[in-house]
């Protein structure tokens, strides 16, 4: 095994050499890129979405009207289309809205266009909203909401008749504070689905003192901008283990209890492949954790080791929204975390396990997000030609920035990065025309919401309308649709591992938890094949508790199918 300084030792021998290379396993130097991934955006018109979203933005410019909104794609009705959640603000001790305010859920009417069934659903909220995590944790078949907040969160218990309950008392999940990214995940492989939901600051209005301003050059009055977060007091984020009945009880093991930091993204990956579910956490102006999951011997923080919690400079950064893959094709899930502008995002590649090394200027990523600052990111294949793409939602906290920094913009461009079979690639200039345009982005979530097969987004605006970005990749590439279901593991089967080969080259995708920033994404699992007309087997290795490995043939192609663990192909 190489250790981390012999590693960095050899690195830094190879620089003088020449300019390092990104390190890509055969499997994904098979094949060429041939067309590039395109979107379009659907106008409210045209999909009947015509919810907007409340920043609440005061004078005196407070902190939580900076963050939201989250969203997710979820099917709430299971009925095989995809229906969108979309989070709101609220009432709260520093903001009395004038009329009510509401979240939304939108069920897919099958044609393009949505319908807004909040009221009937009883999902409307009702407190400072900022984003939702979708996971079934009571594994009846029907997907429930945990919504963070500025306050009060709320879990919504899906009742399986197009309504919801909320179940956030019953199930001793009150808790206060400000929350923002939620993960279900099985920590404990009981199959259960567990909850780790991030803490962000201590913000207390009856303290004083949250508001921060500048004088202005030319006549001297204050103009008053979002507070930086280095201001604030950080907090200890809160996992809770799934008691089987419905309630949780939070775990206090000494470790993520007692991590005080500033939680705005997570996700559970398996970063060292022992069949265990770790947690990576992006903290703003603190630094990152990753939280290794030991099984009995408990968990083990050890960002700082494996050198992922400060930039390069030894500094913590202003992490944000985060995922996980294995973009390089090695076996391992890299991560990703996206800073605020001239910090540039990092992109960690795994090392066996071990340590991780930002790959970011190594794939234009540094480059191109020197100015931008990111908060929804999202892997996944957008062209469906088998690589791992980059989906990007853009911009700054502050919607004054620019009387303090004119270099940089309050609403910027989504990013869109395609895997040409070597490296990442930013073609967001040929990706159509919604990316010469700017957003202020905050939640980004991933889905088939006409089930072409092509994976499609969905974007939250701080205190503007939803991006319902369509998929219109010419359709050359051909791909398979993994719906899981659990039945001894959980039934979302988050952790589940995916092998597939398709005209002789293999490929691997673990089902992570979480992702992004404070949104959740479409459950079902979409495989490319590239230009193989047929698949030559899938292979699901289920999570424990189970464990079993089942091999599929002749699976049908360019279609949805729901595989149930130890049954097979449903029919």
């Amino acid at each position: 095994m190489i250790s981390r300084r012999a590693f960095l030792r050899a690195a830094g021998r190879a620089a003088v050499v020449g300019a390092s290379a990104p390190r890509l396993a055969a499997s994904f130097l098979t094949g060429a890129t041939a067309v590039t991934p395109r979107f379009e955006e659907i106008p409210a018109s045209a999909s009947g979405i015509r919810w907007v979203h409340d920043n609440a933005r005061s004078p005196a410019r407070l902190l939580p009207e900076s963050l939201g909104p989250g969203c997710a794609f979820l099917d709430y009705d299971n009925d095989g289309w995809m229906d969108l959640y979309l989070v709101n603000s609220g009432p709260s001790d520093f903001y009395k809205p004038a009329t009510p305010i509401r979240n939304a859920l939108y069920r897919n009417n099958r044609d393009g266009t949505f319908m807004d069934v909040t009221e009937k659903a009883g999902v409307a909220g009702g407190t400072f909203g900022m984003g939702v995590a979708v996971g079934d944790y009571n594994n009846d078949g029907y997907p429930d909401l945990f919504v963070t907040s500025y306050g009060r969160p709320i879990l919504y218990r899906n009742n399986g008749d197009g309504t919801f309950t909320d179940a956030t008392e019953n199930a001793g999940l009150s808790m206060r504070g400000w929350t923002t990214s939620a993960v279900w995940f099985d920590y404990d492989n009981d199959g259960l689905l567990d909850l780790f939901v991030c803490s962000y600051v201590e913000y207390d209005l009856s303290q004083g003192g949250l508001a921060c301003a500048d004088r202005d050059k030319n006549d001297g009055h204050l103009i008053y901008h979002y507070c930086i977060p280095h201001l604030f007091k950080p907090t200890a984020s809160t996992l809770w283990h799934n008691n089987g009945d419905g309630t949780f009880t939070r775990v206090r093991d000494g470790v993520i209890d007692r991590a005080l930091g500033k939680g705005l993204g997570a996700v559970a990956t398996d970063v060292n492949n022992d069949g265990l579910l770790d947690l990576f956490v992006a903290n703003d102006t603190a630094q990152n954790f990753l939280f290794l999951n030991r099984g009995q011997k408990g968990w083990l923080e050890d960002g700082l080791k494996a050198g992922v919690a400060f930039g390069s400079s030894g500094n913590p950064r202003s992490g944000m929204g985060v995922d996980a893959a294995d973009f390089n094709g090695d076996g391992f899930e890299d991560l990703l975390v996206a800073n605020i502008d001239h910090e540039m995002y990092s992109l960690y590649e795994n090392h066996t396990g071990h340590f991780f090394t930002d790959a970011a200027p190594d794939h234009g990523l540094a480059q191109a997000t020197r100015l931008l600052s990111g908060w929804g990111a999202k892997f996944f294949d957008a062209d469906n030609d088998g690589r791992i793409d980059l989906l990007l939602a853009n911009g700054h906290p502050d919607d004054v920035i620019a009387t303090r920094a004119p270099e940089v913009h309050y609403r910027q461009p989504l990013l869109l990065f395609q895997h040409d079979g070597r490296r990442l690639r930013d073609v967001s200039a040929q990706a159509g025309p919604v990316f010469a345009k700017t957003f202020a982005a905050r939640g980004l979530a991933t889905g088939d919401f006409d089930n072409d097969g092509r994976v499609d987004a969905l974007v939250g605006c701080n205190g503007g309308a939803p991006v319902l970005l369509r998929n219109t990749t010419p359709s050359t590439n051909h791909w398979i649709g993994l719906t899981l279901q659990g039945t001894s593991c959980n039934r979302d089967a988050i952790g589940a591992r995916i092998t597939w080969s398709a005209g002789g080259v293999k490929r691997t995708r673990l089902r992570n938890g979480g992702g992004s920033y404070m949104s959740s994404h479409d459950p079902r699992e979409v495989l490319g094949l590239g230009p193989a007309t047929s698949v030559d087997w899938v292979e699901i290795k289920w999570p424990l508790p189970s464990g079993r490995t089942e091999r599929l043939a002749n699976v049908p192609v360019d279609r949805y199918i729901t595989v149930v663990e130890g049954k097979g192909v449903a029919r």
